[in-house]
C-alpha cells in the first residue's frame, strides 16, 4: 500500500467568539492590574492613619469610704479623640466606655457621633459622680489595702466606630478600643499616669 500523506494546516480556524473572551479576559486583567497599581501608590501618597482614642489626664475628686462597706467616688476623666490623617476628616460615632472598680460597673460615658477634622483633636471631659456603692467583705479589703498603700485603681473600657474617606482607597472604617487601667493616689487625688490608647505604641 502506498504511504499515507499527511496534510499540516487542515485543522479548524478559531471561533471569533473564542477571541471576543480572550480579549475581554485581559482587559479584565490589566484593569485589575492599573488598579492594585492606583491604589497602592494611593496608600503611599496618602498614607492614611487610624483614627485613635486616648486617655490623657484624670483626677480623682473624691474617694469616701465608711467601715460599713460603702464608697463613694467622683473621678475626672480627660479622653481624646485624634484623626492624624492630613486629607480627610474622620467620623466617630457608638462611642461608649464603662468605668468600673474590682469588677462592680461604676457609670458608663458616653458620646453622641462626632466628627474630627484634618489633622485635629478633640478632647472630652468626663466628670463621674457614682452613688453610693455597697461593697462585698473582699471589695472592702481591696480598697483597705488601697487606702493603706496609697494606690487604688479603676477600668475604663470601651469602644467607637471610625470612617474616613481616603482618596482612591474610598471609605474606611475601623474600631476603636481602649482598655484602660486608671491608677490614683488617693493621698493627694493624683492620677498615675499610664500610657493607654486605641492606638499601637
Amino acid at each position: 500500500m502506498p504511504p499515507r500523506k499527511l496534510v499540516v494546516g487542515s485543522g479548524q480556524k478559531t471561533h471569533p467568539l473564542v477571541w471576543c473572551a480572550a480579549i475581554i479576559c485581559v482587559f479584565i486583567a490589566l484593569a485589575v492590574i492599573i488598579t492594585g497599581v492606583c491604589v497602592f501608590v494611593g496608600y503611599l501618597v496618602i498614607h492614611p492613619r487610624v483614627p485613635a482614642l486616648t486617655v490623657t489626664d484624670a483626677h480623682l475628686d473624691r474617694l469616701d469610704f465608711s467601715q460599713a462597706g460603702v464608697m463613694d467616688v467622683e473621678l475626672t476623666i480627660l479622653i481624646r479623640a485624634e484623626n492624624h490623617n492630613a486629607k480627610a476628616h474622620a467620623s466617630f460615632s457608638h462611642t461608649s466606655f464603662i468605668l468600673s472598680f474590682h469588677d462592680i460597673e461604676i457609670a458608663e460615658l458616653a458620646a453622641p457621633p462626632f466628627d474630627v477634622s484634618k489633622n485635629k483633636s478633640i478632647d472630652f471631659n468626663y466628670v463621674v459622680q457614682s452613688s453610693s456603692i455597697p461593697l462585698q467583705p473582699r471589695d472592702s479589703d481591696y480598697v483597705d489595702r488601697s487606702l493603706k498603700e496609697d494606690k487604688i485603681r479603676f477600668d475604663l473600657k470601651g469602644s467607637s466606630r471610625t470612617q474616613w474617606r481616603v482618596g482612591v482607597l474610598g471609605s474606611i472604617k475601623a474600631w476603636c478600643h481602649l482598655n484602660c487601667e486608671l491608677k490614683f493616689h488617693p493621698s493627694n487625688s493624683s492620677y498615675i499616669y499610664s500610657y493607654c490608647s486605641s492606638k499601637s505604641k
